[in-house]
């Protein structure tokens, strides 16, 4: 059997987090004397302090670690926790990705131009088009793409030609931003005359009034663009009337360079 402090030094546990684990009945200690309250563990429990310090380093919580041990020896059951902690981790590594990639932009335009860019705001009137379409509540605003995925899908046999001009926009139907579970329908700009599949209707849009900046670059500064269209619409007399849309000159589809993305964020507005 082993004191506390010769199993602290060979777990490289501290006694404290050993005393916690008692606590929350991680880690029981073998025994525990009546009379003093001292508290021994046996050389067995070393490999399962081990487990308990090999599962917290991979960031599983106390709590799930209880769990996991339970289940310890069933390998198919500890690969199932192992391959959601893996793409949890793999989903934050993602997500810090983008916050260092909008650091290094924001330097980068700091050392040129500014933080702040100016944004060309023009009034001018959408045609009416006859679009190919799909509408769909999609996870998040991030899931876009999935959407275009069935349109070309459904419509890869077709042998659609594009509209004069060729549009392809998305409208984002929701009156509010949404974490989660939002309304957002793809376009695109047809002529001819076609059949409605599964998921996409062909329809004609009727001409709409906007007011409209172009963006160049990721989307993580779309916001600065919707800033500029506000003010513009404020000081001339407008107010926004539906809702809006982006238009997309050079999509990702077209190249994966953020850098190279041409988008035209759209509002369409009336005079007051």
């Amino acid at each position: 059997m082993l004191k506390i402090g010769d199993f602290s030094k060979l777990s490289r546990i501290s006694i404290r987090m050993l005393r916690h684990y008692d606590e929350i009945g991680l880690l029981i200690p073998e025994s525990v004397n009546d009379f003093t309250g001292y508290r021994y563990y046996s050389e067995d429990q070393l490999s399962v302090a081990n487990r308990i310090t090999a599962l917290k380093n991979m960031g599983f919580s106390l709590t799930v670690i209880g769990d996991i041990l339970s289940q310890y020896e069933d390998s198919e059951k500890l690969k199932i926790y192992l391959r959601i902690k893996q793409t949890e981790i793999k989903e934050q590594v993602d997500s810090l990705d983008e916050k260092l990639r909008l650091l290094e932009t924001t330097l980068n335009r700091l050392g040129k131009d500014g933080i702040n860019m100016n944004y060309n705001v023009i009034l001018k009137e959408l045609p009416q088009m006859y679009v190919a379409s799909v509408r769909k509540n999609i996870t998040d605003y991030s899931y876009e793409g999935k959407l275009w995925h069935i349109l070309m899908k459904e419509t890869a046999h077709m042998n659609l030609k594009d509209g004069e001009p060729c549009y392809t926009l998305a409208i984002f139907h929701d009156g509010e931003f949404k974490e989660n579970d939002v309304d957002v329908e793809v376009q695109k700009s047809v002529k001819g005359k076609y059949e409605n599949t599964e998921n996409v209707v062909f329809k004609t849009m009727p001409p709409v009034q906007i007011a409209s900046a172009i963006h160049k670059g990721g989307y993580d500064k779309i916001s600065e663009v919707s800033e500029a269209v506000a003010n513009w619409v404020r000081d001339n007399g407008y107010e926004f009337d539906g809702h809006f849309f982006d238009i997309y000159h050079v999509s990702p589809h077209e190249t994966q360079n953020p850098e190279e993305w041409v988008t035209e964020v759209c509002y369409p507005v009336k005079k007051k």
